[in-house]
């Protein structure tokens, strides 16, 4: 690992049918061995699923799920005198996002659904309406945050 300087932030193109960049993250998130059209076919059959279900636009209901996954504090360990703690820390955006977007598809990969883009749907539709794993992942975290807040005066 380079001591030189911060490794520079890639520029993420939107994706081509909505022109969304944190769709494009998305189905980066969801690609498997390198298989774009496959992450993009399953991504989009998913968000045709919400519009069908929903009766609404599939984009606003992906980002209301990615907004509310996102967790707003975390704990990081830190060792201080031989003893670590967990200390409870507020969550960068772009770190925020990057977790929601993990969160949620790691929670569709566990549902029971037949296909990936059903799993996503419904995964998505939850998380909008405040339930679903990826939103118990988020409370799950903030509780532990919670919970350690005797800790945030070792925070750095």
């Amino acid at each position: 690992m380079s001591r030189r300087h911060r490794a520079d932030k890639r520029e993420v193109l939107p994706d081509p049918k909505f022109g969304e960049v944190v769709l494009s993250r998305f189905i980066n998130c969801v690609m498997v061995h390198g298989k774009r059209s496959v992450a993009e076919a399953t991504v989009y059959g998913a968000l045709d699923i919400i519009r069908d279900k929903m009766k609404t636009n599939p984009i606003e209901v992906f980002k209301t799920a990615v907004d509310k996954v996102g967790p707003h504090v975390e704990v990081r360990s830190r060792r201080v005198g031989g003893a670590t703690y967990q200390v409870p820390c507020e969550v960068r955006p772009d770190r925020r996002q990057a977790l929601s977007l993990r969160w949620l598809r790691n929670a569709a990969r566990a549902r029971n659904e037949n296909t990936m883009a059903e799993r996503l749907a419904f995964e998505l539709m939850a998380a909008a309406n405040d339930n679903g794993t990826a939103i118990k992942k988020k409370e799950d975290t903030e509780r532990m945050a919670e919970a350690n807040r005797a800790f945030s005066h070792f925070r750095w």
